[in-house]
């Protein structure tokens, strides 16, 4: 079993920058990847940025592409999305997602295709 945990969400001004950390435990070596998905009111989750953990392969939704960047550092099993240039439509619950299967970079977009669930931290941007 694999548990996360994120951290750093928050209220930022429409333009400013938020990042926002995943943390793992657990299993953590029998992942392949780990990932972000946001969910807004009434609108479906989904894929923002992931990150492959033996490669480093990055995958990002259009978009946020130029503005979000994932990183992780290994030691400490801790993953990272810096969100800069935020708007309104960035405003949601973000949902850290850990894969232990090898995943494509179609799957990588795809909420089905995750076995492990963070309880979310919310990003609201103001205007």
């Amino acid at each position: 079993q694999v548990q996360l945990v994120e951290s750093g969400g928050g209220l930022v001004q429409s333009g400013g920058s938020l990042r926002v950390s995943c943390t793992a435990s657990g299993r953590t070596s029998s992942l392949y990847a780990t990932a972000w998905f946001r969910q807004a009111p009434g609108k479906e989750r989904e894929f923002v940025a992931a990150i492959t953990w033996t490669a480093g392969s990055t995958y990002y939704a259009d978009s946020v592409k130029g503005r979000f960047t994932i990183s992780r550092r290994n030691g400490a099993n801790t993953m990272y999305l810096q969100m800069n240039t935020l708007n309104s439509e960035d405003t949601g619950a973000y949902f850290c997602a850990a894969s232990k299967w090898a995943i494509n970079s179609i799957g990588v977009r795809t909420v089905e295709q995750y076995d492990y669930w963070g309880q979310g931290t919310q990003v609201t941007v103001s205007s």
